[in-house]
């Protein structure tokens, strides 16, 4: 039986029954994202199709999501604590940098067993990590000597979102506080959600750098945490900003503030 013939029993055409699919050939593109997966482990393909993007390629991100599925690097999400759900409040959201910091504590180990604490600092509007101060132990006047760093880089906000942690509830930083004019603002004991700009770096922190290194020394542990905050903020793209790096964001905003003021 003929081609067209048995095309015209079944009802289709004959270009239909001849035709391939021309997809394009993705060997280059599965080889580089799987470059970059192993060395960001914990992106998933959105964050990888930026840096795609960012190298010249010219896809877009259905055809990375194919690529990322078709070679098993999906991120396997790690179990969390559940934290119990309690009473929404609302939060002002920032207008510009600056206006508004948070800060809180992350804890780990070295190797050796002795304990290790990170003083996490981030503005809240365009989410830089200002700050990460890393010992043993941080007590309030070490909390007080890193502000005073940064208001000497970059001048105080008007308020900073904390805990209820003695550090920061204790004398040394209030005193400091009501000196710089400088509003400490708690959150209801138990209700982390209520500092959530803080809460959502301490869980990219986390996952990508505290559980992704195995510190042999105090010192080692400081050049690792510093270089992934550098990392952070000039290379990492970030989902709410559009997928600019916080650096990017800021500087985005700082130049369409001084055109507007040019005008």
């Amino acid at each position: 039986m003929g081609v067209t013939r048995a095309c015209g029993l079944i009802g289709i055409s004959r270009s239909l029954y001849r035709y391939q699919a021309k997809r394009p050939a993705d060997q280059e593109l599965r080889e580089r994202l799987c470059e970059l997966a192993a060395q960001k482990r914990r992106y998933g393909y959105r964050r990888l199709h930026v840096l795609l993007c960012r190298e010249g390629w010219e896809i877009n991100r259905k055809r990375t999501y194919r690529v990322y599925h078709e070679a098993g690097l999906m991120v396997r999400k790690r179990k969390r604590k559940r934290i119990a759900g309690g009473e929404r409040q609302i939060k002002v959201a920032p207008s510009a940098p600056n206006e508004s910091w948070s800060m809180d504590y992350v804890s780990d180990g070295l190797a050796d067993g002795r304990r290790l604490r990170c003083l996490n600092v981030v503005d809240d509007f365009t989410k830089e990590c200002l700050a990460i101060e890393v010992d043993s132990s941080l007590p309030g006047r070490r909390v007080v000597s890193v502000l005073e760093r940064l208001a000497e880089r970059r001048g105080l906000p008007k308020s900073v979102t904390v805990d209820n942690g003695s550090e920061f509830a204790g004398k040394v930083l209030d005193e400091w506080a009501y000196r710089q004019g400088l509003r400490l603002s708690f959150i209801q004991p138990g209700k982390p959600q209520q500092n959530a700009y803080i809460e959502s770096f301490n869980g990219k922190f986390r996952d990508e750098c505290l559980n992704e290194h195995w510190f042999v020394s105090m010192r080692h542990a400081r050049q690792v945490i510093e270089d992934w905050r550098q990392e952070y903020n000039s290379q990492q793209p970030h989902s709410s900003l559009g997928y600019l790096t916080p650096n990017q964001f800021a500087g985005s905003f700082l130049t369409a503030e001084s055109m507007s003021f040019a005008d």
